[in-house]
């Protein structure tokens, strides 16, 4: 791997380590799909901005308009939301730190749909990272678990649509530049986003120019959306989905910084050992590598 894509995925942990705690605070104004939009919008206006002071060509007919929308709604609108219900639920902490299954999942999506064959130290990996999510869900002999299941479950939805997203991506969309991609699916995600905000919830626009309101979605839509999305789709063209995704191994870490500085979460020991355990099978995972049959995969070396 090029010594800049390990410089992008640092970079993109630091912003996205953040974003969970800008999440929670719009939930005080906004609902998930309109949180959703918002980021996607603020993320669309900062790339054509981009595009247009870099010069850098629109090129629209050579978008393919439709897989482009299906990989917005899948990889960003849809996540987008149901990270943002499941934060209703859960503390910040604990849905970044779920949010970190993000690359066994990729993994498994290439087994199931894209041709990918696992090793067996990779099936070890994934066993080590099942035990670090039982314990981070408190689950013990009498009770099933004392994390919120609802808001388990979404996120863990969340994580099964990166999972299709970024392998989706990276076959659909061939051909564009990480800059075209980003702006044709922050488009996507934008309307898809705002159909679904302006009719399931109540969109109050007059909050957007609230002084902390304004912070967050500098932080979640310019930085968390159209910076981050610019190095996401840049490690995916240039790297593979799974590099990609393995930003979550470092999200963590930064984003339980966020939620006890400035949240008061609490950090307790079931979440630091469930964290040392999903990130260590999760890498044990990615480490064995993986074979593809024939060109289906499609990941580059």
């Amino acid at each position: 791997m090029a010594r800049s894509l390990y410089i992008a995925l640092i970079l993109l942990s630091l912003i996205w380590g953040g974003s969970f705690f800008f999440i929670k605070s719009l939930l005080h104004d906004f609902g998930p799909w309109g949180i959703a939009f918002l980021r996607s919008t603020c993320g669309f206006l900062f790339i054509s901005i981009i595009m247009l002071i870099m010069r850098k060509p629109f090129d629209l007919r050579r978008i393919k308009w439709l897989p482009t929308f299906v990989v917005a709604m899948i990889n960003m609108a849809l996540p987008w939301t149901l990270i943002g219900f499941s934060e209703t639920k859960l503390a910040s902490s604990m849905a970044s730190v779920l949010n970190a299954t993000t690359p066994i999942w990729t993994m498994l999506v290439g087994l199931l749909f894209f041709g990918s064959v696992f090793r067996r130290i990779q099936w070890v990996g994934m066993g080590i990272a099942l035990v670090g999510l039982i314990i981070l869900l408190g689950i013990r002999p009498g009770s099933f678990m004392t994390v919120d299941f609802i808001g388990f479950a979404a996120m863990i939805g969340a994580t099964m649509c990166y999972a299709v997203g970024s392998q989706l991506s990276k076959r659909l969309l061939g051909g564009l530049t990480m800059y075209q991609l980003t702006f044709g699916t922050l488009l996507g995600a934008m309307v898809g986003s705002g159909i679904l905000a302006f009719t399931t919830e109540r969109v109050d626009v007059t909050k957007i120019l609230e002084p902390a309101n304004m912070g967050a979605l500098v932080g979640l839509g310019i930085f968390g959306s159209g910076v981050a999305y610019i190095l996401f789709n840049y490690m995916v063209l240039k790297g593979s989905p799974e590099f990609a995704t393995s930003v979550t191994y470092l999200v963590p870490a930064t984003a339980m910084i966020w939620g006890y500085t400035l949240l008061d979460e609490p950090i307790g020991w079931n979440l630091i050992i469930g964290l040392i355990l999903i990130l260590s099978g999760v890498f044990i995972t990615n480490r064995g590598g993986s074979r593809s049959k024939g060109k289906a995969a499609g990941i580059p070396g």
